[in-house]
């Protein structure tokens, strides 16, 4: 299937089951046709098609509840329940029981085109390196959430850029525009709840964000209260598109909650799956990073490093597995994550030579 069929079955199998937003779908498709780096994040339904052909022998290595569709951006930071900021991995949109080696290769695959796009400068081999050996220390230390308070000072400083000052995000979130049609009372409901007192008046906004979501419904409540601003954010979530790929019949559950709260995670706790809706706290640390606003002094290595660990932070919430994936991961000869990066890569750029054309 090539990749213009394979969007619009998709997409179809999307509008059966949620609401689409055309205008942002059209933007999807624009943001597609402008750079690799986009077009990666937004076609994971595409991903899980290539990946097991390109990599056949990857792709039969033990598996774990992944997250599917990691890259790079695809990282932030929340407030655990004791106010600590907290940094990992950001959306679990597309959730599912996948081969290990997916995110591992995945994540490599976004370092490689971040890299020839000049948001990382460090060598191709060396990103997917860190990654690894940051993977296999996290294994081994059977998990540790990155807390950004006595530790991880480098990568607090990272993650709280000028990007992310309030007054910057807040300036974003204030000039969103309202919603004109009907908000979903399952949506209104979802966001109230989270909100920080019962009865308060606020207005709900129309927020373009991500990629891989875009088309999605997608709703932020703002409000004053005591002195400052608040956001809730609901957004539609279906299930992984792994289901369309594998087209499983039957009940397709929605894993965006199993696979946090199963992790080796400080979790957020204003993070919840209400029905259809996945509603979270949008605050100036409390939102997904990406790399522009992330400052130019960092130390690559070590940030690839953090993710290739954040990474074995979630994968050790598969306990049975973990036995099965250090054995696995024993046996690879060094340097396979770099070298299936470079395939997918070269596999991900066809597909995205042949969108543009289209």
């Amino acid at each position: 299937m090539r990749i213009k069929k394979a969007t619009k079955k998709y997409e179809a199998w999307l509008a059966k089951n949620i609401t689409i937003v055309p205008a942002d779908l059209a933007l999807k498709h624009t943001r597609m046709a402008e750079d690799l780096f986009q077009f990666l994040r937004a076609t994971f339904y595409r991903w899980v098609q290539v990946w097991p052909q390109v990599c056949a022998d990857l792709a039969r290595a033990p598996r774990v509840l992944a997250v599917g569709d990691l890259h790079v951006e695809n990282f932030g930071t929340w407030r655990d329940q004791e106010a600590r900021l907290i940094w990992g991995v950001n959306d679990f949109d597309e959730a599912y029981p996948m081969p290990y080696t997916n995110d591992l290769v995945r994540l490599a695959v976004s370092a490689h085109l971040a890299i020839s796009a000049n948001h990382l400068a460090i060598a191709h081999e060396d990103a997917c390196t860190a990654i690894l050996a940051g993977y296999r220390e996290g294994l081994e230390a059977g998990g540790r959430p990155f807390v950004l308070e006595e530790s991880n000072k480098w990568l607090r400083e990272a993650a709280t850029g000028e990007l992310r000052d309030p007054v910057h995000f807040w300036g974003k979130m204030n000039a969103l525009p309202s919603v004109r049609g009907e908000v979903p009372k399952s949506a209104r409901k979802a966001m109230e709840d989270l909100l920080p007192a019962p009865g308060l008046v606020y207005r709900v906004a129309h927020r373009v964000a991500g990629l891989g979501s875009l088309g999605r419904e997608r709703y932020v409540a703002l409000a004053d209260w005591e002195g400052g601003r608040v956001a809730r954010e609901a957004k539609a979530l279906l299930p992984s598109a792994c289901f369309w790929a594998k087209d499983e019949k039957g009940s397709k559950k929605i894993l965006y909650e199993e696979i946090i709260t199963t992790a080796a995670r400080a979790l957020d706790p204003f993070v919840h799956l209400r029905g259809r809706w996945i509603v979270r706290r949008l605050a100036p640390h409390c939102s997904r990073i990406e790399m522009a606003a992330i400052p130019k002094k960092r130390d690559e290595a070590t940030l690839l490093h953090s993710m290739g660990f954040e990474t074995a932070n979630i994968h050790l919430g598969s306990k049975r597995a973990v036995k099965n994936v250090r054995r696995d991961l024993a046996r690879r000869k060094p340097g396979w994550v770099h070298e299936a990066a470079k395939k997918m890569v070269d596999a991900v750029r066809k597909d995205w030579e042949e969108w543009r054309k289209a």
